[in-house]
């Protein structure tokens, strides 16, 4: 059985302790300077001409695609819209066409209208009540 315990030198670990604390401050302006440049690269257009725009070529003509299916999509909205108002429009015309041909037919036909019409033919209207004459079958 060893020594589990073992003497750990002060010096030695400040120093580690150090160059990790130097370590972590080189990862952070890297990360830093990383993103500033990459902003800057967008900024400028750098990034066109870079391997980044090679390395995500699909994923760029794949937005690109999304861009158009939306604009498209927009477009089409309004052809259906335009549509629809111009289908209600006619149903509007063909509704008031009705309406007009109806009444007409019932101006037309009304009884004080009909018999004048119909006097210059020698038709009169009856004064007598109409019967109905009902036979009865036998079976």
């Amino acid at each position: 059985m060893g020594n589990e315990n073992e003497y750990i030198d002060r010096a030695q670990q400040g120093e580690n302790d150090a160059s990790d604390k130097k370590t972590k401050n080189k990862k952070r302006s890297k990360k830093r300077v990383k993103k500033q440049t990459s902003f800057v690269q967008i900024l400028n257009g750098d990034f066109l001409t870079k391997e980044f725009m090679l390395n995500n070529l699909n994923f760029i003509f794949f937005i690109m695609f999304l861009l158009i299916l939306t604009v498209g999509k927009g477009y089409y909205g309004k052809q259906l819209s335009r549509d629809v108002a111009k289908t209600q429009q006619e149903l509007d015309e063909a509704t008031s066409d009705y309406f007009e041909a109806k009444v007409s037919l019932e101006e037309k036909t009304q009884r004080t209208e009909l018999v004048q019409q119909l006097e210059s033919s020698g038709l009169k209207e009856t004064v007598n009540p109409t019967k109905v004459i009902r036979i009865k079958k036998e079976k």
